[in-house]
């Protein structure tokens, strides 16, 4: 799988991911409410699975979602090699 996230995709999966791992941690630990019996439970261990996968594809800029919906945010040395192969360079 070819890396798919980057830019601001990328910023704002680090930023949103681990925020909802310590909100679903906190909830978890019961030093946080979020609601009240088993949706809380239920609210909590998504926060914390969602932040768990943000935070791992911001890592690893690959994310299968992407993939499958043709979104592509990376702009790495593949993208700026096929740009400039038929540009003369500079002396």
């Amino acid at each position: 799988m070819e890396k798919n996230v980057g830019g601001y995709d990328r910023i704002a999966r680090a930023v949103l991911g681990p925020v909802l791992i310590i909100v679903g941690a906190a909830s978890l630990a019961g030093f946080l409410t979020i609601a009240a019996g088993t949706l809380g439970l239920v609210v909590a261990v998504a926060a914390l699975l969602v932040g768990a996968v943000l935070a791992t594809t911001a890592v690893t800029q690959k994310c299968p979602l992407n993939e499958l919906l043709g979104f592509n945010t990376y702009e790495g040395a593949t993208a700026t090699e096929t740009e400039s192969a038929g540009k003369p360079r500079a002396q």
